[in-house]
């Protein structure tokens, strides 16, 4: 039962973030040329591919952006044995950043390291993510973080976009 909807990002603000967290990236990373951005479904592809944008706008250059399938790594759901997945080519010396929309106990993060390391061995892996709200069960912390926003474990975050939603917005949502 939902007691209380709180609006915590309208549009405007979550794009705020976005193009933050794009400079970020240009600023740890001297540029983009070496970056691959690699979303995790749902909402983590949209958010990689507007990231990307942004990145190309600024740098002339737009890096690749990917669907990383994470459901055969995840340890919450049983599955069956991950299939084998072709490395990327130019994988190798590559900077993957895994996008995603909200990061909670981290076990989707855990998953997505684990994909991208089933792709061939990447020269690094930073995570981006728009909210932050806490509640870790593994040591896991993102490189670039659209808002910290410190939940109880009674709290939903609900991120909303465009693309899959019609609506750019991040809400909570107190439930009993």
């Amino acid at each position: 039962m939902i007691n209380q909807t709180a609006e915590i990002m309208d549009e405007s603000a979550v794009r705020r973030a976005l193009t933050r967290i794009s400079f970020e990236i240009l600023e740890k990373n001297h540029g983009c040329r070496q970056l691959l951005l690699a979303g995790v479904p749902t909402r983590g592809v949209p958010l990689a591919a507007r990231i990307a944008d942004k990145l190309g706008e600024v740098e002339g250059f737009r890096p690749p952006v990917i669907s990383l399938d994470i459901g055969p790594y995840r340890d919450d759901q049983p599955r069956p044995a991950p299939p084998d997945v072709p490395g990327l080519p130019g994988l190798a010396g590559c900077t993957v950043v895994i996008v995603d929309d909200v990061l909670y106990t981290g076990r989707s993060v855990r998953a997505a390291i684990e994909a991208v390391s089933r792709m061939g061995r990447a020269g690094r892996i930073q995570l981006a993510v728009l909210i932050d709200r806490g509640h870790r069960e593994l040591p896991i912390r993102p490189d670039y973080v659209g808002k910290n926003l410190p939940t109880a474990q009674n709290e939903r975050v609900q991120v909303h976009l465009t693309e899959t939603d019609g609506e750019d917005r991040v809400s909570i949502l107190k439930l009993n």
